[in-house]
């Protein structure tokens, strides 16, 4: 995983609408990255309209927020339409944000191993590095308490 201090790796995206998507598009603002495993899943759902919900209170700061999942974009915006999410989707189809964030990785269910997404949150300065870092997320409370870490900012 990345560390505190670290800047963000430039990888391109696809967003809701399958256009390219860089957090380049972000510098100069503080931002808020997260990753989640699946669209439209109980936690995520969760976190997502967490977010929304203190989306308001993050722009008053100027600080976008970004969730990055491995599903394909028009899941995205299917799972944004449904729940009528205003923070910024973006898919990593093909993990290399993923990975270059250190957020792929094995996991355990039942006794089975698989890879996947480990939920986990990031907090990221006008000048591209890393100011804050939450890994294995959990969901109740979670998107409060980044916006009370992005005060300080």
């Amino acid at each position: 995983m990345l560390d505190v201090g670290d800047a963000v790796p430039e990888v391109t995206l696809k967003d809701a609408d399958g256009a390219d998507f860089t957090l380049a598009r972000y510098r100069g603002k503080p931002l808020v990255v997260y990753f989640y495993p699946k669209a439209d899943t109980p936690g995520c759902t969760s976190e997502a309209k967490d977010f929304t919900a203190l989306a308001a209170d993050f722009a008053a700061l100027g600080m976008p927020v970004v969730g990055i999942s491995r599903d394909k974009p028009a899941r995205l915006k299917k799972f944004a339409e449904k729940y009528g999410l205003t923070v910024t989707l973006a898919s990593d189809e093909p993990g290399e944000m993923c990975e270059a964030f250190g957020t792929w990785v094995e996991k355990s269910l039942y006794g089975r191993k698989y890879m996947g997404i480990e939920r986990a949150s990031f907090l990221v300065g006008a000048d591209g590095k890393i100011q804050r870092i939450w890994p294995k997320v959990k969901v109740k409370g979670h998107a409060a308490e980044v916006l009370e870490a992005a005060k300080g900012l």
